[in-house]
Order: structure tokens, then C-alpha cells, then sequence
């Protein structure tokens, strides 16, 4: 890659779950004392970039997803000061730092909300919100009917008769980006965050902002037909062409400031098509890839959706992401090690886990499927424990499930809760050295009793563990002049695997059907995802090779 590649075409970002990745003060919930502590980890893993979830003030009813200031940090991570000089510690370890972002919604302890309520209905502070009059001779109805991604109505009524939309939970009012204070707001907050060094910004809900404006009843369900995804249908509050308005103003903005500042959108699209409008040369730098961590475990449909992304993504001169787990969804060690699913997994619907886990299936495929991501083309994100081969906590009590999702689904949903588990680092019980040995809270959720052979520290050194793979994996993406931002080719296969070429020079496999597949001609094997004997792939098995 050239020098001045922008270096967000090919990095590496590790997403930092601040809550779950390393308690620093000893009261059982992450914080930002404890990401600085373990800088020089994740320098010696090897990434270009940490994006940390929300981390301002916020009365926490989501975890810090509803925000109340947004220039100010929660006292449970730390204070202003101690943003700053993280920022400057990860500077200086050769790691750059991107904060969440979230601009659908606010707390309802933000003071534009507590505003809002206290004005009335018609006055100017409930037109940075989303009020409405119900429906029906006294209004006791709901303006429309829209859902919760939490379960439950959209709306909520106040005492005075009006109702407020929160596309999530009633502690999040979804905020009207049609208002010019509002744009101007969110602009001020990103110079604030640009100004202290922050590299970027990973934006929340990023295709949810612009709502039609007569807020129309939502349209029939589009299901998807053989397991293929439905069609694009214009839909009143999803991924409105209008909210590329707002991301070419933001692009402005990131432009102002040097060193390659850059965005990454949480986007929901119907299409790749879809996706590929929000990282035009004159908006956002990037998106993640839903569809390739959606896929099923089938060579098929991951070829396609690798074709279908570079091809997309590749017209509007933007790089691809790749992402396996993250915060919101159930990680991939035991979504693979389950049988996959007949039909697709498609967004806005909850994974259903069928059937036990195979956690050794699940491990072997989630190896294998390390040094496919690593080695396509454009960026990829390593959530925090992925690492580590951590699973879902599928057993979590009831008594402790924190996730919005659960109460707002009336006990039907577990919620997210099993993938944001403390992650362990050291020692054989809990709290595996997440916090400090003379901590006064335990951690905030239970982590599992076999948990000790997966910490930082029992992993480290011992070449067989999945930390190690990811550590030789990106040395040699980062030293490798094939890998990061490029092409690929695809080489002749049998059915059910691939077989890719990076040049100059690297191929790399990955072995999906029931059959042994011998290595095609190589000059040397520079990394395996498990044992290889005989110059033969196994089954759910990927190797990297010289050629």
C-alpha cells in the first residue's frame, strides 16, 4: 500500500466494549483507567485503531446509548482529562482512537428533552424531538404504528396528551434532524471530539435519522424467498435517501481537521446497492458489512457476498469492512457451532440459537473464518474476546440479564447481555484479572467458572491458541504488501471451498466442504488456522500460503 493511503482503507479496529474490557478502579464495570492499563496489549496484538462504545454521561438505561451530554464523560469510565490523555497514550503506542457516536436519539435527561417536556406542546423545544398528536377522537392512540427495536410501541404518551417517538427505548427520544439546531449541535460535538485527537467516529443507527415526514403506518412485511434477502422497499424511518444530506455535511466537517479523520456507519441496507450511497466520495469514509457477518457457513453465499460488497463498495471508490461479532449480536465461536441455518439471518430479526453448540465445531470455524476476514480486501474489526475465542454466555441468570431488550420484550428476548460478558485476562477464578485484586464490586455481569484457559494470560505464548493465531495473523497482514486495502482473485476450486489471490504473492483457502483438500502449489505455508499434515486441508479449516 502507498504511504498516502489513507490508513482506515486497511486497518485493523478493535471495538473496545468500554463496560467489559478492563476495570481500572476496582467497582466491577470497565472504564477508561482500565483501556489505558492495557494499551501495550493491544499494541502487541497488533491493531490500528480502538473504537470505544459510548462513553459520555448518560443515566445508562442502555448502556450508555442514550446520552445526555455529549461533551462530557460518564463518572462511572472517568472524567474529560483522562479521555484526553488516552487519547494521547494511544497515540503513542501507534494506535488511534474512535469514539461512538449517536445522533438518532438523546437520554431523556438531556436537557433539550427535559426542555421539551417543560415547554409544552407547539413550542420550539419540542421541535428539535419528534411529538405528535394521537390518533383517535381523544388522541389515546399512538400517531402510528411503529415498533421499538426493543419490543413494544415507538411511542410514548406524556401527561399532557402529546406522544414522543423513541425508536428504541422511551429513555431515548429519537431527535428531528429536519431541525437546523440539531444539525448544527451534532457538527459542534464532532469539532469538540476532532479538536481533543480522536481519529473518527464509529456513528450509531447511521440510516436512521431522517424520518418521512408525514410518519406514515409502516409498510407490509417484505419476507425474504429462499433464503435470499427482499427487496428494496422505501421504508419511513430506515435508510431515507435524505440522510446523505446530513453525512456529506459531517464529511465537511472531518475535512476540516488533518490526519485521514474518518467515519464508519452502522447502516442497515437492503442491498449492497444501498449501502455503497453512504460511502460516496462525498460522505462517509466507510460501513460495516452486515451481510458477510450475517452469512451462514456455506462457500456459496460467502463468495457471494464478498463479490457483491468489493463490486459495490469498489464503484463508489470506497473499501470494504469485515466484521464477525460485535456488541449486538451473538458471537460467531457459537453461532458456528451450530448447525447453520436453512434460511438466512436476516437484520432486524433476533437470532435464534437452534439446537446445542458444538464449541469445538464453533472454534475450528471461527479460526478458519479469522484468516478469511483478514485476508480480504478493505479493513476489519476484531470485537473485544474474539480474540480470545470467547462464546456467548448462553446461561446467563435471569436475575442478572441488564440489556433494555429483556424487559421491554416482557421477558420473551434474553437481550445482548451473553455477548458483553467481562472479558478474562489472568488468574483461574473470576474476576480473571478484569479487575484489580483489591476490587470492591464484582464484576457488573457473572463470567463463566471455565473461563480461566481462555484469559489473555493463559493463552499468551502457547501457538495453538486463538490469541496467538490473531497475533501472527496480523503481524504478517501488517508486513504483508498483499494484504489490506487491493483486489482479489478468485482461483479454481472445488465445490465448497475458496480459494482467493492477494497479490503480489499470497493465496489463502478456506476449506468449507466435508472433503480434505489438498494445498494447491505454494512456495511456503505462512499460517494455518489449525494442523495441517500431509499438505492437506481438513475440514472448517484455512490457511494462508506463499506462492
Amino acid at each position: 500500500m502507498s504511504p498516502t493511503t489513507p490508513w482506515w482503507r486497511s486497518a485493523v479496529i478493535y471495538q473496545v466494549y468500554i463496560r467489559s474490557f478492563a476495570d481500572g478502579n476496582g467497582d466491577g464495570v470497565g472504564d477508561i483507567a482500565g483501556i489505558r492499563s492495557r494499551l501495550p496489549y493491544l499494541k502487541s496484538l497488533g491493531v490500528d485503531a480502538i473504537w470505544i462504545n459510548p462513553w459520555y454521561k448518560s443515566p445508562m438505561a442502555d448502556h450508555g446509548y442514550d446520552v445526555a451530554d455529549f461533551r462530557e464523560i460518564d463518572p462511572l469510565f472517568g472524567c474529560l482529562a483522562e479521555a484526553e490523555r488516552l487519547i494521547e497514550e494511544a497515540h503513542e503506542h501507534g494506535i488511534r482512537v474512535i469514539p461512538d457516536i449517536v445522533p438518532n436519539h438523546t437520554s431523556d435527561q438531556h436537557a433539550w428533552f427535559r426542555a421539551a417536556l417543560a415547554a409544552g406542546p407547539g413550542s420550539p423545544e419540542r421541535e428539535r424531538y419528534v411529538f405528535r398528536p394521537g390518533r383517535g377522537s381523544d388522541g389515546a392512540q399512538p400517531p402510528n404504528d411503529w415498533v421499538s427495536c426493543f419490543g413494544g410501541p415507538a411511542w410514548t404518551r406524556l401527561p399532557d396528551g402529546e406522544w414522543y417517538l423513541h425508536l428504541f427505548a422511551p429513555e431515548q427520544p429519537d431527535l428531528n434532524w429536519e431541525h437546523p439546531e440539531v444539525r448544527a449541535e451534532f457538527e459542534s460535538v464532532l469539532r469538540f471530539w476532532f479538536s481533543r485527537g480522536v481519529d473518527g467516529f464509529r456513528i450509531d443507527v447511521a440510516h436512521g435519522l431522517i424520518k418521512h415526514p408525514e410518519l406514515p403506518d409502516l409498510p407490509p412485511r417484505q419476507d425474504a424467498a429462499d433464503g435470499q434477502r427482499p427487496r428494496h422497499v422505501e421504508h419511513p424511518h430506515w435508510d431515507r435517501d435524505e440522510v446523505h444530506e446530513i453525512y456529506r455535511s459531517w464529511r465537511k466537517v472531518a475535512d476540516e481537521f488533518p490526519g485521514d479523520r474518518c467515519f464508519v456507519a452502522e447502516a442497515w441496507a437492503d442491498t449492497p446497492e444501498r449501502l455503497a450511497a453512504y460511502v460516496r466520495r462525498d460522505g462517509l469514509h466507510t460501513a460495516f458489512n452486515f451481510d458477510f457477518l450475517m452469512s451462514t457457513w456455506d462457500a456459496k453465499e460467502l463468495r457471494t457476498v464478498i463479490d457483491n460488497s468489493l463490486a459495490m463498495l469498489g464503484s463508489v471508490g470506497a473499501p470494504a469492512t469485515w466484521v464477525l461479532s460485535n456488541h449486538d449480536v451473538v458471537r460467531h465461536v457459537s453461532r458456528y457451532g451450530r448447525q447453520s441455518p436453512a434460511r438466512r439471518w436476516v437484520a432486524n430479526e433476533t437470532y435464534r440459537a437452534e439446537g446445542p453448540v458444538d464449541l469445538g465445531l464453533g472454534t475450528r470455524r471461527a479460526r478458519a473464518a479469522a484468516l478469511l476476514m483478514l485476508a480480504l480486501p478493505g479493513g476489519a474489526y476484531v470485537y473485544q474476546g474474539e480474540e480470545l475465542g470467547l462464546p456467548e454466555v448462553e446461561d446467563l441468570p435471569e436475575s442478572v440479564l441488564q440489556d433494555p431488550i429483556w424487559e421491554r420484550s416482557g421477558h420473551t428476548e434474553r437481550g445482548r447481555d451473553g455477548c458483553r460478558v467481562p472479558i478474562p485476562w489472568s488468574g483461574r477464578t473470576a474476576p480473571y484479572g478484569f479487575s484489580p485484586a483489591d476490587a470492591t464490586g464484582a464484576p457488573w455481569l457473572p463470567q463463566p467458572a471455565d473461563w480461566a484457559d481462555r484469559g489473555v494470560a493463559a493463552q499468551s505464548g502457547d501457538e495453538s491458541s486463538m490469541l496467538e493465531l490473531y497475533r501472527t495473523a496480523l503481524r504478517l497482514r501488517r508486513a504483508h504488501p498483499a494484504l489490506g486495502d487491493g483486489t482479489l482473485t478468485w482461483l479454481d476450486a472445488p465445490e465448497g471451498v475458496l480459494a482467493l489471490r492477494r497479490d503480489p504473492g499470497l493465496v489463502c483457502v478456506l476449506n468449507l466442504s466435508d472433503e480434505p483438500y489438498p494445498l494447491p502449489g505454494h512456495t511456503a505455508v505462512l499460517l494455518t488456522s489449525g494442523p495441517v499434515e500431509g499438505g492437506v486441508l481438513g475440514t472448517d479449516q484455512a490457511a494462508w500460503l506463499a506462492v
